[in-house]
């Protein structure tokens, strides 16, 4: 494994390949798309001025920005290219929100340093990825990604501790369980999010990388011994490997429909910033985990929408699996629909199915996602220790009673 650089060199041959369009036509949505691309040349300037003389819906525009999390890179190639160009009042709330990111970045990255010396004096390890390392890794600049919060992943038995350290500084967990639920919750489930009363940000502590039943990108007992160093806020800092991130993005992006572009744009750019991927590696990985069609996926997406140039045997590899054209097809039709018609339950499920590679795994998924009590669950009705199987009856019930309720509304009106 390679140690993270900052680098803009790109060492694979590109594929000559005409980037596809999005289904929306709007032209907000079409630069914010070319600002999202990692090219910084001459041709997408005059693209991102050509789009800029349409009469564009600015509280769209910025609203859509704010929804895909790339207020930061519309406000750094507009402002390099032509600030001019953009109307007053949407260009002062532009750059305050550019501000606004940058100062909550800064802020997060302290906490987020000090929370790390906290671990290291009681001698836990912890690894922090997305978020400031991330922004630091394949962005080069703290500013350039959003984030509201952070990630940190440490091993399952010291999950315990970290809590009680994390209530020293005033974190709290977001749903608390009572002490009778804390060991199910820890078996069933991957992580639990916490918030400082002071609004310093939120932690999601994680000792997994996924449920059960979905791909994890990583081989837990291996990845503590092959970290790399970054240097973050002048303090260094050891991360996953870039082709370990790599199939983590593509596994988070999938199993969220990618319904932000800066999850695309996380990919675009580490394959932009990080030359030397150990491609060999990381389709073995994918493979071994069951996890390469989200890895082509997210390869095929960021090709076709940003641009990202791929090496030929691997953008081969991403051409066999059939599945991934039609998955492809489905994000373009859902990165930018109406923000109320959000997936649900059911759509979100369908897009699992056809993501996930094997019968065996579709199994578990559809099991662990009507059966597997969630925290909310939990936290909703509160059940002692010897009656937690009933837990497996009341979420497929609570799940039914909800979407019973939607259909009806749909029916009858309001």
């Amino acid at each position: 494994m390679h140690a993270w650089h900052v680098s803009m060199s790109q060492n694979v041959p590109p594929v000559q390949s005409t980037v596809r369009r999005c289904t929306s036509t709007r032209p907000e949505d079409a630069l914010l798309l070319c600002c999202a691309r990692v090219c910084t040349d001459a041709e997408r300037s005059e693209r991102i001025r050509a789009l800029l003389q349409h009469d564009l819906d600015w509280e769209y525009l910025l609203s859509m920005a704010q929804r895909h999390a790339l207020i930061p890179l519309l406000f750094r190639h507009l402002n390099t290219t032509c600030p001019e160009a953009v109307p007053s009042t949407p260009w002062q709330q532009l750059r305050q929100r550019f501000h606004s990111n940058a100062r909550r970045n800064l802020s997060l990255t302290g906490e987020l340093l000090k929370l790390l010396r906290l671990l290291a004096t009681h001698n836990i390890p912890a690894i922090p990825f997305k978020g400031p390392v991330l922004a630091v890794a394949v962005y080069g600049d703290l500013t350039l990604r959003q984030f509201v919060d952070l990630d940190l992943l440490v091993q399952p038995q010291a999950v315990l501790q970290v809590k009680t350290l994390l209530r020293t500084q005033g974190y709290q967990a977001t749903l608390p369980l009572r002490d009778e639920q804390e060991a199910a919750f820890l078996r069933l489930h991957h992580e639990c999010a916490f918030a400082h009363p002071d609004g310093v940000g939120c932690l999601d502590l994680h000792w997994a990388l996924n449920r059960r039943s979905w791909p994890t990108p990583l081989e837990l007992e291996r990845v503590w011994e092959g970290l790399v160093p970054v240097v973050v806020g002048g303090q260094e800092v050891l991360t996953f490997a870039p082709e370990d991130t790599l199939l983590a993005l593509c596994i988070h992006g999938t199993k969220h429909l990618w319904l932000k572009l800066q999850w695309l744009c996380d990919v675009a750019r580490l394959l932009g910033t990080y030359g030397s991927l150990d491609w060999e590696h990381a389709m073995a990985q994918a493979h071994a985990l069951g996890s390469a069609r989200m890895l082509y996926l997210g390869l095929r997406l960021a090709h076709d929408l940003l641009g990202v140039a791929l090496p030929e045997e691997v953008w081969r590899r991403v051409q066999t699996d059939p599945a991934v054209p039609r998955l492809a097809a489905w994000v373009r039709t859902l990165l930018f629909q109406d923000a109320q018609a959000v997936p649900g339950i059911l759509h979100t499920a369908c897009f699992s199915f056809l993501a996930l590679e094997t019968l065996g795994r579709r199994s578990r998924y559809l099991c662990d996602t009507l059966l597997t009590p969630t925290t909310f669950d939990l936290a909703l009705v509160p059940l002692p220790t010897a009656l937690f199987p009933l837990y497996y009856a009341f979420r497929p019930l609570r799940l039914s009673g909800k979407y019973t309720l939607r259909l009806l509304q749909r029916l009858l009106g309001p």
